[in-house]
């Protein structure tokens, strides 16, 4: 829990400040320090602490008789250790002693500021000196000293999320919460312990920018040389082990002594995830990660035989994705390990035939050509034709992606036009989104999007584009729903100009943003709004159009006109209505009248985005596997069933480019392959809507119904 410090400098604060310094016990743990040791018990009486103990930890200079001169108690601890030492002189204190300061005996601390300490200490029960804060602090701190804080402290965040910013040895904790952490550690990892256990007891934390200064005599035993440093830097992540040990241990067994109570009591027993609480993250992220290695080889489906091996590993992932719905807790650190090593896993894999054309369309641009202006196969273009040109797909068509993903493959083609570079750049927008969710939702409510198959193959694996388009998607979600003020509407427009201006289907969604802005404040800032969100689109289109024509979007080729693969609505349409199999333009009404409904029946922005884009993939005839994708953000925070169970069943999809192997090429599902594809997501939209309509319509318990047996 971080501490805001109080602002006053009050009289009563001054007061206050003196009665912590005198109730306050300072300890210096010293190993030939004869040469500081007096100075810095001085500095520390002048600060009105009145108890300082110099713990002597195996000098062999006079530093006892010189701490002990300067008005310091000395006490002995023959076996070496920085915490042995610590842990030495908080034995025996006196009653009325509330507050215990931690610091060095080399003179690097800068004493005078723990008045500053002790005004925290009104609001704070654990107070840390951060050296990085200050200019003076980072130039006197060593690169082993930078390098060790840096790792140590974001170890702790991954695996605590709680983002510390020094391990220095300076600090204020109060008794009571010292006898709550109960330290163990007898060496170097005694600080990152007492951080560690801070966060696990919930203590109040505030952290002080400090002074460093360099050691004012003697020599450092630790970073004053590469051994020193080798063996803290040792100590400190064996500790850090130790503690991450501890704590999968004291979930397991308070599990377990709940599982005793429950069955002394009666014959109930405890919820499954929490038995399973444990194991189940490590295995869950183990079987991604495997079906991650099993599938990368597999991508190229004109090969002999890859097919099997392709779903095996959707399988395994679908398997450990399924496990994280029932999963208690997630570490982050394991979350972000799994979610970069299956995607760094699947970067090798072959991609998907549309990257070719991102490349080709790149391409173009270098050369001074638009890639709205011809299609792949035009005689005008036959001198640009690369060794890859012959795996474009709908090599007749000119470019349909918005202006923002044209400038976007210029850019990666520009720096290199190859797989690997486009892929990474999908695959930073698509880490960028498991960020954003993991900071809003944690670790175990992201794993719905970090850990998804479907996602894993559609960005890393098969390299589509529209992670670009998801990222400002959920930027936008982010400012308008976790926003405050009208200017969260701005923002959000912006984010979604950009989203626009990569694909055009989260256009609906500045609809939104226009009517919630309309609803808050008036017509003219909803006005504002929606010229905001289309700016983007107008400067990026701005390169692409001459003489008064945008040939944005082919509108005469198949893809726009009647191309169909994996529908569901209109599959079905077709068998009542065999005309409407070649007119896609007829749907257009129906997606636009649920639009405007779900505008004006939602409230918040991630209600909208969700039911839209789940109306706009059951009534658009044009449905490929990765477009689910686009849900499955919106899912960290609905737990959509539907939503979850397409992620596995989408890979039905795949027996196309098989089937094209086998040479049918009409790239169509047929009609029990679309069961197997839509009836899980069907099923599970069903069970969602049902159960959010029975949670609305049934009241809260209230004491007379949980007293009833």
């Amino acid at each position: 829990m971080q501490i805001r410090l109080p602002q006053s400098n009050s009289q009563s604060h001054t007061q206050t400040c003196s009665a912590i310094a005198r109730t306050t016990l300072a300890i210096v743990p010293v190993r030939n320090e004869s040469a500081t040791i007096a100075d810095v018990v001085r500095s520390l009486l002048q600060q009105g602490i009145q108890q300082v103990r110099v713990v002597d930890n195996g000098s062999t200079d006079d530093s006892a008789e010189r701490a002990k001169a300067a008005g310091a108690e000395v006490v002995a601890e023959p076996i070496p250790g920085y915490g042995q030492a610590c842990w030495r002189g908080l034995q025996d204190i006196e009653p009325h002693i509330e507050w215990i300061v931690f610091c060095d005996g080399d003179g690097s601390d800068d004493l005078g500021q723990l008045g500053d300490f002790f005004e925290a200490g009104q609001t704070a029960d654990f107070v840390l000196g951060d050296r990085s804060a200050t200019a003076a602090g980072r130039r006197n701190l060593t690169a082993p000293q930078t390098f060790g804080n840096w790792l140590a402290t974001t170890l702790i965040h991954l695996g605590w999320g709680y983002r510390y910013r020094d391990l220095g040895p300076l600090r204020l904790v109060r008794r009571a919460a010292l006898d709550r952490i109960g330290m163990h550690d007898r060496g170097f990892g005694w600080t990152l312990e007492m951080q560690v256990r801070a966060i696990e007891e919930k203590i109040g934390i505030c952290e002080l920018p400090v002074t460093y200064r360099p050691r004012q005599g003697g020599q450092s035993k630790i970073s004053g040389s590469l051994v020193g440093s080798y063996r803290a830097g040792k100590a400190i992540l064996g500790s850090l082990a130790v503690l991450y040990w501890r704590r999968l241990w004291a979930v397991r067994r308070d599990v377990h002594n709940l599982e005793l109570e429950t069955s002394a009591g009666s014959v109930c027993k405890p919820p499954a995830p929490a038995v399973s609480a444990v194991w189940e993250p490590w295995l869950s992220g183990l079987l991604v990660l495997l079906g991650a290695i099993a599938m990368a080889p597999h991508g190229d489906f004109a090969a002999q035989g890859v097919q099997p091996w392709f779903w095996l590993g959707a399988a395994l992932m679908g398997v450990g994705f399924a496990l994280t719905w029932r999963s208690l807790a997630i570490p982050v650190w394991l979350l972000w390990g799994v979610a970069i090593a299956a995607r760094g896993t699947l970067l090798a894999m072959h991609p998907g035939d549309d990257i070719w054309r991102y490349l080709w369309e790149g391409w173009l641009q270098l050369n001074g050509i638009s890639p709205y202006d011809f299609a792949p196969n035009a005689a005008e273009l036959e001198a640009l034709r690369t060794t890859w040109w012959g795996s474009i797909n709908h090599p007749d068509v000119s470019a349909i992606y918005p202006p923002v993903t044209q400038l976007g493959f210029r850019l990666l083609a520009w720096i290199q036009p190859s797989v690997l570079l486009f892929k990474l750049g999908f695959v930073a927008a698509d880490l960028a989104v498991c960020g954003l969710l993991v900071r809003w939702f944690g670790a175990s409510r992201a794993a719905v999007y970090a850990w998804n198959p479907l996602v894993l193959y559609s960005f890393a694996g098969g390299g589509h584009y529209d992670s670009w388009f998801v990222l400002p998607v959920v930027m936008a979600w982010g400012m308008a729903d976790r926003g405050r003020g009208a200017v969260r509407w701005l923002g959000a427009s912006l984010c979604l100009g950009f989203s626009i201006a990569v694909k055009w289907v989260s256009l609906p969604l500045l609809g939104f943003v226009g009517w919630r802005a309309w609803r808050e404040r008036n017509i003219g800032f909803a006005l504002l709004t929606v010229g905001v969100g289309l700016l983007p689109m107008a400067i990026a289109a701005l390169p692409f159009c001459a003489d008064g024509t945008c040939p944005l979007i082919p509108v005469s080729s198949t893809f726009v006109s009647h191309g169909r693969s994996a529908e569901l609505f209109p599959y079905i349409a077709g068998w009542l209505w065999p005309i409407t199999r070649e007119s896609n333009w007829i749907y257009g009404l129906p997606l636009a009248l649920a639009t405007l409904v779900l505008i004006v029946t939602s409230r918040h922005f991630v209600a909208f985005a969700e039911r839209f884009f789940l109306t706009l993939l059951i009534l658009t005839p044009i449905v490929h596997a990765w477009y689910f994708a686009w849900l499955v953000p919106f899912a960290a925070v609905t737990r959509h069933w539907g939503i979850r169970l397409v992620s596995l069943s989408a890979f039905v999809y795949f027996v196309l480019p098989h089937r094209q192997f086998m040479g049918n090429y009409d790239w169509l599902l047929s009609g029990p392959e679309r069961v197997l594809l839509w009836l899980p997501f069907v099923l599970g939209m069903a069970y969602t809507v049902g159960r959010r309509w029975y949670d609305r319509r049934t009241p809260p318990p209230t004491a007379q119904t949980l007293s009833k047996p």
